[in-house]
Formats: C-alpha cells, sequence, structure tokens
C-alpha cells in the first residue's frame, strides 16, 4: 500500500543537497507533495478499476443464469466506480501555483496524508469486497447496495481531500 509520507524518502544525494539551497528547497518539496498526490490518486483509480473485473464476471454470471433483473443495481455500481475512477484520474496535479508552498503549514498537511491514507485503506476495503463476492454473481442485492453506499462515502471523502488541499496556505512558522 503506498505510504504518501515514505515518497520523499527515496531522494538521491543531490537532491538533499539541493534542497539547502534557497527557494530549490521549496520547489522541490513542492514536486515531491505533488508527485505523491499524483501516486495516491492514480493507485486508488487503478484498485478501483481492477476490482471491476470481478463485476464483470459477475455481470456475466448473472446473465448466463438470466437473472437480468439484478444487472440494474450491478450498473449503478460500475457507473458509480468509473465516476469516481474519472475523478482520481482527472483531479488537478498539485495544490496551487507555482511558488505557494516555499513554506507550508506542516500540521495540516499531515492531515492530509493520515486523510490519505485512511482513504486508500477505504479504497482497498472496497475493491477486496467486491473482487471476493461479486464474481459468482450470486450476490444479494444488500450488498450492492452496502457498495454503493462506501463507493459514496470514499466520493465524500475525496470531495473532503479537496477542501483539505485548498487550505494549504503559506505559514510563516512553515
Amino acid at each position: 500500500m503506498i505510504d504518501p509520507k515514505r515518497h520523499a524518502d527515496s531522494r538521491g544525494i543531490i537532491e538533499s543537497v539541493l534542497r539547502y539551497i534557497p527557494g530549490f528547497r521549496g520547489y522541490l518539496e513542492k514536486d515531491y507533495r505533488q508527485e505523491s498526490d499524483h501516486l495516491v490518486r492514480r493507485w486508488m483509480a487503478d484498485r478501483l478499476q481492477q476490482s471491476k473485473r470481478s463485476l464483470d464476471s459477475g455481470m456475466t454470471a448473472l446473465i448466463d443464469a438470466g437473472r437480468l433483473d439484478q444487472l440494474t443495481a450491478w450498473e449503478r455500481v460500475k457507473n458509480r466506480l468509473d465516476a469516481v475512477i474519472l475523478r482520481f484520474r482527472s483531479a488537478v496535479r498539485g495544490y496551487s501555483g507555482f511558488f505557494d508552498f516555499v513554506q507550508v503549514n506542516v500540521d495540516l498537511l499531515d492531515q492530509v496524508y493520515e486523510h490519505d491514507m485512511a482513504l486508500v485503506q477505504s479504497v482497498e476495503k472496497l475493491a477486496t469486497a467486491i473482487e471476493q463476492t461479486a464474481a459468482s454473481g450470486d450476490v444479494p442485492d444488500s450488498t450492492t447496495g452496502e457498495w454503493l453506499r462506501q463507493i459514496d462515502e470514499i466520493d465524500r471523502r475525496f470531495s473532503q481531500r479537496g477542501e483539505m488541499l485548498n487550505g494549504l496556505n503559506p505559514t510563516a512558522g512553515g
């Protein structure tokens, strides 16, 4: 699982030295934050995309069993997953203007990282649940309803994440 706090640990020695050059350090830190943000969003999108294979198998099993009445709920799940995946993939990379984050509110950035980890765990939980049960096609309506609830919660938390990122304002005490 991706830990956004660990992304910067793999810096080379040259980059570590360049961080001490005035002005350049902020650029590198901002760059790492943007790359970590992108990696987390890409992983979540890819993980949900992977879980859709089980949905497809389950839908095929429903069709083969002649249980076409259940396809509507499954299509809703698939469509909602597609919408969330698209949000993850199309979100703007980074947080703000080029020089805005030479110094950043570190406490808020830590809150964003913690929020990201909880969001990653929610995505993993949903994807695993879909993969473990969907392929058989023998899924009660209550389960598809729970999947929809989880997808909506992930979507809501991703919106909260955007609100948190908008609050990453420069501070004098950094």
